[in-house]
């Protein structure tokens, strides 16, 4: 039947329009943060101590925050991909930690578990061809 072969000829706009899509939002959800300024980044960078470092929170605050804002745009052009998904992941992973650790219900900690494994997919998908890191860093051609 055609509707179930294997057409996947679309598969690189879709990634184009994940990374656009979920890059946009990480902006939006991390530029906040960004702006917040030293009692932002030392609130969210507080979730550290969940993995036992209680080290300058306003430095780890202030990396979720470039992490999410910074990162949400170079994942949205496809820019060092892979590393930019590495620290959403991160990110992500230990956000949800933090609301594990506080009791909160799965309506808290969701958001934050569903994008650790969107992340985590795109790291093993790569950015498709549209992408920036395709122009900078072209796949080598095989000699057999």
């Amino acid at each position: 039947m055609a509707l179930f072969e294997n057409r996947y000829r679309t598969h690189d706009l879709g990634l184009l329009l994940l990374r656009v899509g979920i890059g946009f939002m990480f902006t939006l959800h991390g530029y906040p943060k960004l702006i917040g300024g030293m009692e932002t980044w030392t609130q969210v960078g507080g979730a550290m101590k969940v993995i036992g470092v209680s080290v300058a929170p306003a430095f780890w605050g202030f990396l979720a925050a470039a992490a999410e804002a910074v990162g949400g745009q170079l994942l949205a052009i496809g820019l060092f991909f892979r590393l930019t998904c590495a620290l959403l992941l991160a990110t992500m992973l230990l956000a949800t930690l933090q609301h594990l650790s506080t009791g909160d219900g799965f309506a808290a900690y969701s958001h934050a578990l569903e994008s650790a494994f969107l992340f985590l997919g795109l790291l093993f998908t790569g950015p498709g061809k549209y992408s920036v890191d395709q122009l900078i860093f072209p796949p080598r051609r095989r000699l057999y």
